[in-house]
């Protein structure tokens, strides 16, 4: 169960808990989430679990209505039970009532649109922690960087903003599985907010003041996944894959290090961490698309078979834009690319990789 862990010794959960500390005065804190996915789902038991109020904004009435009435989020996280008494809303109006901080669950591609809708209803100096992970393609920002644009005015405005990211599936987390991730914020206060927020016995919580590094790690990964999921379903091998995550690593760190991010994040939990768990997973989106093409479904009907937004599809676009402007060699993403975009044959793709010219390792 999501929204509780149990205190069996007293026969109370911490839902109960929290609802006592309500009636005592004691609760200070409403956390807005914005999105209805699974990770909004998350981070609302997450939350409740630490005893904080959350009230869960969503753009869509028809599951709104459907988790109101079932207590569940079966479109999204099948499995996951809602924390008891956390608000549900589709108004606007209400989204940011009584918030300390908001929570952006919103794929990255829709985010632009959503926070328009919600911008005058936001106060100004609302800190954020965004969890979305893509490069937004018309505009090639990242998602602290669209929050900015759409609240301040600019991609590089004063908004406190944070990021939390890592290896982090849905699924394993609605079982209390032990993850490990990311608060990142050049506001360090900020980023230790967020880590007070989120950190619990099973989900622990690091800060780190790159956030254009943990962008770019959670951005670009879900390519690597894709292609991951290409090789899993040619079953192409072990050595394969693991030939893909080091040289996709290499990728990773190149554009973000060009960007402004610094290398050793690259290689902490919001890099490798969540780059490995997004390419072994069966249960991972990017990965699973890849797959489903690896075994002969074109682009288009392997995302038909899922509700869930796939991030690194869209995101391939604008990496490879942002590649181009920064000088940065991506060959895998090229690969990428072209499977989805170009039509080209998965087993094409692989060869071309493995026959570019011969080069020192770098």
């Amino acid at each position: 169960m999501l929204c509780a862990i149990h205190f069996s010794w007293i026969g109370i959960s911490s839902g109960q808990i929290a609802k006592s500390m309500i009636i005592f005065g004691v609760m200070s804190e409403t956390i807005a989430i914005i999105g209805d996915g699974a990770m909004a789902t998350i981070c609302a038991g997450i939350l409740t679990d630490n005893g904080y109020s959350a009230r869960l904004w969503s753009a869509f009435e028809r599951n709104a209505d459907e988790m109101r009435r079932t207590g569940r989020n079966e479109r999204f996280l099948p499995g996951a039970t809602l924390p008891e008494g956390m608000e549900i809303t589709t108004d606007p109006s209400e989204a940011f009532v009584d918030a300390t901080m908001a929570i952006s669950a919103v794929p990255t591609q829709y985010a632009r649109a959503v926070w328009e809708s919600l911008k005058s209803h936001c106060p100004a100096d609302m800190p954020i922690c965004s969890v979305s992970k893509g490069i937004e393609n018309k505009t090639l920002l990242r998602p602290s960087q669209i929050l900015a644009d759409v609240l301040t005015g600019s991609p590089d405005g004063n908004l406190p903003v944070a990021a939390l990211s890592g290896p982090s599936i849905a699924t394993e987390l609605i079982e209390k599985l032990p993850a490990t991730v990311v608060s990142a914020s050049t506001d360090e206060k900020l980023a230790l907010k967020v880590q007070k927020l989120f950190k619990t016995a099973y989900f622990r919580v690091y800060t780190n003041t790159d956030i254009i590094g943990v962008e770019i790690s959670a951005a670009t990964k879900n390519i690597i996944a894709i292609a991951a999921g290409v090789l899993d379903g040619l079953r192409a091998g072990d050595n394969a894959k693991a030939a893909l995550l080091t040289r996709g690593l290499v990728e990773i760190t190149r554009l973000g290090m060009a960007m402004g991010g610094r290398r050793e994040t690259f290689s902490g939990l919001a890099g490798l961490g969540d780059l490995v768990t997004t390419c072994i997973s069966p249960h991972g989106r990017n990965r699973s698309f890849g797959e489903a093409v690896g075994k002969g479904q074109t682009p288009d009907q392997a995302l038909s078979e899922t509700d869930s937004v796939v991030e690194g599809v869209a995101t391939t676009t604008g990496v490879l834009e942002l590649a181009r402007q920064y000088g940065i060699e991506m060959p895998i993403t090229q690969a990428v690319h072209a499977v989805i975009f170009e039509s080209q044959n998965p087993q094409q793709a692989i060869y071309d990789l493995m026959s570019r010219p011969p080069k020192a390792e770098d």
